[in-house]
């Protein structure tokens, strides 16, 4: 069955879309008119490395099973969907024509489905437990999302590494780290269905006899997507310097037992929310991969370059954990470091 699949943003959205195309459904990007322009023109392309072979293969969107369209927030029906992908970053949620568009969503009662590292206040409404009152703070804006029902909302961890290249177009994209995409349950078994249906799809797809990476997986747990919590706080956030930044390599291992003391907290905190244990990546399988990241995290650039709003989940993280009695210094110091560079970015653009 072909499914009609709605994508808030373009970039990293072209990535999951180009898998929906691939296995026949057709996908409609939501992103700024220029964009929206190039690719209803020229389609979208992304490059992805197969197993065994050492270049990149461009998937064009022209050439695969589903169609693709694009157009800007305010001329989208959200009922002529059957799921929601809010792929972008939660600050570009607060913008007035997305904004708008949110509050159509969730009128329209349509699945959503976000690939956002930080969870929408409306998921993190059906944790059990949670006195969600107190992180509004985290968020760089909270009137999108007051009308969505918890259950409509999922989230999926945006685990694969994927980027525009500075000598392309914006319709393209290149994948760096091809893994997978782990998404929690909805709360209807109707829409888990959609999520199982379109995994099957995905995994069914081949080119030449060979897999494609990127696939997804429905998961059964509300907290799948919280083990990359940990990763954030000890690698991620910790690039973020009191002037400059540093590689993620760095951040990791120029003191190894902060970063151990960081990532343990910060898992023990998942697993105190409801985690399975095993579901938590070990310190020492996270850190043998730092040593490969030796560029500063995308939070770390976006405040050097002077951003003023980024993803705050280690905020949200230390709120989560102050609220259950499991405060860390360590994490403390990280949100008060990146705090305090968002307020002086803040203050140079007065």
């Amino acid at each position: 069955m072909s499914r009609r699949i709605l994508i808030l943003g373009a970039s990293y959205g072209s990535l999951l879309g180009t898998k929906f195309l691939m296995a026949g459904h057709n996908v409609t990007l939501v992103c700024r008119k220029a964009t929206a322009e190039l690719i209803n023109g020229k389609g979208s392309e992304v490059r992805i490395k197969l197993r065994d072979e050492d270049l990149h293969r461009p998937f064009r969107s022209r050439d695969l099973a589903g169609t693709l369209d694009a157009m800007v927030p305010d001329k989208v029906r959200p009922e002529a969907y059957d799921l929601v992908v809010l792929a972008m970053s939660e600050p570009q949620f607060a913008s007035t024509d997305v904004r708008m568009l949110l509050m159509r969503i969730a009128q329209a009662r349509v699945p959503c489905l976000s690939l956002m590292n930080m969870p929408p206040m409306p998921y993190l409404n059906r944790i059990p437990g949670l006195e969600t009152d107190h992180l509004a703070a985290c968020y760089t804006s909270l009137d999108g999302w007051r009308e969505f029902e918890p259950g409509l909302v999922s989230l999926c961890s945006p685990d694969p590494q994927a980027f525009r290249l500075p000598d392309a177009d914006a319709n393209v994209l290149h994948v760096g780290l091809p893994t997978n995409f782990k998404a929690a349950p909805f709360e209807a078994l109707e829409h888990n269905e959609i999520l199982k249906e379109l995994e099957a799809g995905i995994d069914a797809i081949r080119v030449e006899g060979k897999e494609v990476p990127v696939k997804l997986r429905a998961h059964d747990s509300l907290f799948v997507p919280f083990a990359k919590w940990a990763m954030l706080l000890t690698g991620n956030y910790r690039c973020v310097q009191e002037t400059g930044m540093r590689p993620i390599k760095e951040a990791v291992h120029d003191d190894i037992e902060t970063s151990r003391n960081i990532y343990q907290s910060v898992s023990d905190l998942v697993v105190k929310l409801g985690a399975t244990p095993d579901s938590q990546v070990p310190f020492e399988k996270y850190a043998m991969a730092a040593e490969s990241l030796l560029k500063p995290s995308s939070a770390a650039r976006a405040i050097d370059g002077g951003a003023q709003h980024i993803e705050r989940v280690d905020l949200l993280v230390k709120l989560i954990a102050d609220q259950l009695g499991m405060g860390n210094p360590a994490v403390d110091e990280v949100v008060a470091t990146v705090t305090s560079r968002i307020a002086g970015n803040l203050r140079a653009a007065a």
